[in-house]
């Protein structure tokens, strides 16, 4: 079964690196939000530091979404997801591992990017430690909860439109909590751990109703 699990990792790895909607893409998307804000909100260096981290997180947030919209469109147009429910591995199983891939190609690389585009916000080092950290725990809970709207849009054949619709109002307490804690981490005076506690507890339930919501999803689809 684990065998199973990191051949369908893997599997989408590829796809996603190859199709070119994956890191590149996204990392792109990153730095042109971040980019064009400072023009938006101008030369305040200070300003720019107190809501770089809103920026940062909702660049992440919008970024996360690319690449959705084909993460079982595709297996359900070719039969490959049919192959996939008669495995031995559930179908919440072949889920998580997709949506392991999508964050593999998609969200990490946005965050090992976010020091860098920080910097460009004039955050300081405990606010860049802060973001880092954040994004590394909130980025799994939007490709999670990404995999519902991936799993409506693709076993029902609706347009990537309905990935957004979906996923951004769920992803919000995740968006609330992850800039409140950066937030906390820059200028207080809330205690960093507070936040980020809440943040770590809304990912593990995410992590744990994507896959199953998703599931559902496609065998209400398929039946």
């Amino acid at each position: 079964m684990i065998s199973a699990f990191l051949a369908i990792v893997g599997r989408d790895l590829r796809l996603a690196l190859r199709s070119g909607g994956g890191a590149g893409l996204g990392v792109v998307f990153f730095l042109s939000v971040v980019t064009i804000m400072p023009f938006a909100v101008g030369p305040d260096l200070a300003l720019l530091a107190r809501i770089g981290p809103a920026i940062l997180w909702i660049g992440a947030l919008l970024a996360s979404l690319i690449g959705l919209e084909r993460l079982f469109a595709s297996d359900v147009e070719d039969g490959a997801l049919d192959a996939l429910s008669l495995s031995p591995l559930p179908l919440e199983l072949v889920a998580a591992a997709k949506g392991l891939a999508h964050w593999l190609a998609t969200g990490l690389p946005l965050v090992l990017a976010a020091p860098v585009l920080a910097l460009m916000l004039n955050i300081d080092f405990n606010g860049i430690g802060a973001v880092v950290l954040t994004l590394l725990v909130g980025t799994p809970a939007v490709t999670a909860l990404g995999l519902i709207g991936a799993a409506f849009s693709g076993a029902f054949r609706r347009g990537g439109l309905l990935i957004a619709v979906l996923v951004l109002p769920l992803a919000i307490p995740v968006l609330i909590f992850a800039v409140s804690a950066t937030s906390a981490a820059i200028t207080g005076p809330v205690p960093f751990g507070t936040p980020f506690r809440i943040l770590m507890g809304l990912t593990l339930f995410a992590l744990v109703l994507g896959p199953v919501a998703a599931a559902a999803a496609l065998r209400t689809a398929r039946a």
